[in-house]
Protein backbone atom coordinates (compact mmCIF):
# COMPACT_ATOMS: atom_id res chain seq x y z
CA UNK A 1 0.00 0.00 0.00
CA UNK A 2 1.37 3.41 -0.75
CA UNK A 3 1.27 5.68 2.01
CA UNK A 4 -2.69 7.39 0.62
CA UNK A 5 -3.23 4.25 1.83
CA UNK A 6 -4.56 2.99 -1.79
CA UNK A 7 -3.60 -0.08 -3.37
CA UNK A 8 -1.08 -0.28 -6.34
CA UNK A 9 -1.67 -2.28 -9.63
CA UNK A 10 -0.49 -3.77 -12.08
CA UNK A 11 -3.13 -4.70 -14.80
CA UNK A 12 -1.84 -7.44 -18.00
CA UNK A 13 -3.67 -8.26 -20.69
CA UNK A 14 -4.01 -12.26 -21.85
CA UNK A 15 -3.00 -12.73 -24.91
CA UNK A 16 0.17 -11.99 -26.53
CA UNK A 17 1.04 -10.92 -23.37
CA UNK A 18 0.97 -13.07 -20.69
CA UNK A 19 0.25 -16.18 -23.42
CA UNK A 20 1.49 -16.63 -27.05
CA UNK A 21 -1.67 -15.60 -28.90
CA UNK A 22 -2.86 -18.78 -29.93
CA UNK A 23 -6.40 -16.89 -31.43
CA UNK A 24 -9.15 -17.41 -29.63
CA UNK A 25 -7.66 -19.08 -26.94
CA UNK A 26 -10.38 -21.11 -24.97
CA UNK A 27 -8.79 -24.20 -24.08
CA UNK A 28 -6.08 -24.93 -21.55
CA UNK A 29 -4.07 -27.51 -22.94
CA UNK A 30 -3.67 -25.08 -25.70
CA UNK A 31 -2.23 -22.34 -23.51
CA UNK A 32 1.48 -21.69 -23.47
CA UNK A 33 2.79 -18.69 -21.03
CA UNK A 34 5.17 -15.98 -22.43
CA UNK A 35 8.64 -16.67 -21.30
CA UNK A 36 8.99 -15.63 -17.46
CA UNK A 37 5.48 -14.36 -17.69
CA UNK A 38 4.73 -16.14 -14.54
CA UNK A 39 8.01 -14.76 -12.89
CA UNK A 40 6.60 -11.58 -13.49
CA UNK A 41 3.23 -12.40 -11.85
CA UNK A 42 5.32 -13.06 -9.36
CA UNK A 43 8.06 -10.20 -9.27
CA UNK A 44 4.75 -8.20 -9.05
CA UNK A 45 3.42 -9.66 -6.26
CA UNK A 46 6.47 -9.63 -3.86
CA UNK A 47 6.34 -6.04 -4.70
CA UNK A 48 3.22 -5.54 -3.06
CA UNK A 49 0.87 -4.77 -6.11
CA UNK A 50 -2.41 -6.35 -7.11
CA UNK A 51 -1.78 -8.51 -10.24
CA UNK A 52 -4.90 -8.13 -12.15
CA UNK A 53 -6.20 -9.39 -15.49
CA UNK A 54 -7.62 -7.06 -17.78
CA UNK A 55 -9.05 -8.52 -21.44
CA UNK A 56 -10.74 -8.72 -24.47
CA UNK A 57 -12.26 -11.70 -24.98
CA UNK A 58 -14.37 -11.32 -28.20
CA UNK A 59 -14.59 -14.80 -29.01
CA UNK A 60 -17.78 -15.13 -26.84
CA UNK A 61 -19.57 -12.82 -28.45
CA UNK A 62 -18.73 -14.56 -31.95
CA UNK A 63 -19.82 -17.32 -30.35
CA UNK A 64 -16.66 -19.78 -30.42
CA UNK A 65 -16.88 -20.50 -26.78
CA UNK A 66 -18.69 -19.73 -23.67
CA UNK A 67 -17.59 -17.29 -21.04
CA UNK A 68 -17.09 -20.10 -18.58
CA UNK A 69 -14.07 -21.02 -20.77
CA UNK A 70 -12.43 -17.67 -19.71
CA UNK A 71 -12.78 -18.24 -16.06
CA UNK A 72 -11.53 -21.86 -16.74
CA UNK A 73 -8.78 -20.72 -18.21
CA UNK A 74 -7.73 -18.14 -15.35
CA UNK A 75 -8.41 -20.29 -12.34
CA UNK A 76 -5.63 -23.22 -14.58
CA UNK A 77 -3.97 -19.71 -14.65
CA UNK A 78 -3.43 -18.90 -11.22
CA UNK A 79 -3.14 -22.92 -10.49
CA UNK A 80 -0.49 -23.05 -12.32
CA UNK A 81 1.04 -19.47 -10.58
CA UNK A 82 0.53 -21.04 -7.46
CA UNK A 83 3.26 -23.54 -8.22
CA UNK A 84 5.49 -20.79 -8.28
CA UNK A 85 4.14 -18.92 -5.11
CA UNK A 86 2.56 -16.45 -7.40
CA UNK A 87 -1.02 -15.40 -8.00
CA UNK A 88 -3.11 -13.19 -9.79
CA UNK A 89 -5.93 -11.22 -7.77
CA UNK A 90 -8.38 -10.54 -10.27
CA UNK A 91 -9.91 -11.55 -13.72
CA UNK A 92 -11.57 -8.69 -15.89
CA UNK A 93 -12.75 -9.61 -19.45
CA UNK A 94 -15.00 -7.96 -22.02
CA UNK A 95 -17.11 -10.39 -23.97
CA UNK A 96 -18.98 -8.06 -26.23
CA UNK A 97 -17.99 -7.10 -29.77
CA UNK A 98 -19.80 -4.27 -32.09
CA UNK A 99 -20.50 -7.09 -34.84
CA UNK A 100 -20.95 -10.37 -32.56
CA UNK A 101 -23.35 -12.82 -34.12
CA UNK A 102 -24.15 -13.47 -30.53
CA UNK A 103 -27.27 -10.73 -29.76
CA UNK A 104 -26.19 -10.56 -25.95
CA UNK A 105 -22.94 -9.72 -26.76
CA UNK A 106 -23.59 -7.85 -29.82
CA UNK A 107 -23.00 -4.34 -28.50
CA UNK A 108 -20.65 -0.95 -27.61
CA UNK A 109 -19.66 -1.18 -24.30
CA UNK A 110 -17.46 0.99 -21.86
CA UNK A 111 -15.43 -2.52 -20.99
CA UNK A 112 -13.43 -3.07 -24.32
CA UNK A 113 -10.67 -1.80 -24.90
CA UNK A 114 -9.14 0.73 -25.34
CA UNK A 115 -12.15 1.89 -22.68
CA UNK A 116 -11.52 1.65 -19.11
CA UNK A 117 -14.31 0.04 -17.73
CA UNK A 118 -12.48 -3.06 -16.73
CA UNK A 119 -9.85 -0.60 -15.22
CA UNK A 120 -12.34 1.68 -13.73
CA UNK A 121 -13.58 -1.63 -11.87
CA UNK A 122 -10.61 -3.04 -10.49
CA UNK A 123 -9.87 0.48 -8.77
CA UNK A 124 -13.02 1.10 -7.83
CA UNK A 125 -13.58 -2.38 -6.25
CA UNK A 126 -9.64 -2.23 -5.39
CA UNK A 127 -9.35 1.63 -4.20
CA UNK A 128 -6.37 1.55 -6.82
CA UNK A 129 -4.21 4.73 -6.83
CA UNK A 130 -3.41 4.58 -10.62
CA UNK A 131 -0.84 6.85 -10.25
CA UNK A 132 1.45 4.40 -8.94
CA UNK A 133 -0.21 1.35 -11.19
CA UNK A 134 0.80 -0.23 -14.77
CA UNK A 135 -0.75 -1.69 -17.63
CA UNK A 136 1.17 -4.10 -19.36
CA UNK A 137 0.27 -5.39 -22.85
CA UNK A 138 1.38 -5.68 -26.42
CA UNK A 139 -1.25 -3.65 -28.61
CA UNK A 140 -1.64 0.10 -29.03
CA UNK A 141 -5.34 -0.92 -27.78
CA UNK A 142 -3.54 -1.64 -24.58
CA UNK A 143 -1.54 1.10 -24.58
CA UNK A 144 -4.17 3.36 -25.60
CA UNK A 145 -6.47 1.72 -22.87
CA UNK A 146 -3.37 2.37 -20.32
CA UNK A 147 -3.43 5.91 -20.86
CA UNK A 148 -6.97 7.08 -21.22
CA UNK A 149 -7.20 4.90 -17.57
CA UNK A 150 -4.36 6.99 -16.28
CA UNK A 151 -2.12 4.32 -15.64
CA UNK A 152 1.55 4.06 -17.03
CA UNK A 153 1.77 1.63 -19.73
CA UNK A 154 4.19 -0.81 -20.24
CA UNK A 155 4.45 -2.22 -23.68
CA UNK A 156 5.36 -6.09 -24.43
CA UNK A 157 6.81 -7.09 -27.72
CA UNK A 158 8.86 -10.36 -27.08
CA UNK A 159 11.50 -11.98 -24.83
CA UNK A 160 11.57 -11.90 -21.27
CA UNK A 161 8.26 -10.45 -19.97
CA UNK A 162 10.24 -10.03 -16.23
CA UNK A 163 13.09 -8.58 -17.75
CA UNK A 164 10.81 -6.03 -19.61
CA UNK A 165 8.85 -4.87 -16.15
CA UNK A 166 12.52 -4.87 -14.47
CA UNK A 167 13.29 -2.35 -17.72
CA UNK A 168 10.93 -0.03 -16.19
CA UNK A 169 11.82 4.00 -16.26
CA UNK A 170 13.31 4.04 -12.86
CA UNK A 171 13.32 7.87 -13.29
CA UNK A 172 9.95 7.86 -13.67
CA UNK A 173 8.36 5.07 -11.06
CA UNK A 174 9.45 2.32 -10.32
CA UNK A 175 8.25 -1.64 -8.86
CA UNK A 176 10.95 -1.72 -6.04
Amino acid sequence: MTTTNKAKAVFFDRDGTLNVDTEYLHRTEDFIWIEDAREAIKYVNDRGYLAILATNQSGVARGYYPEEDVKIIYDWMNQDLAKIGAHLDALYYCPHHPQGPLPAYRKVCTCRKPDTGMIDEACKRFHIDRSQSYFVGDSDRDMECAQRAGLTGIRYVKGSLLERIKAIDTSVKTLG
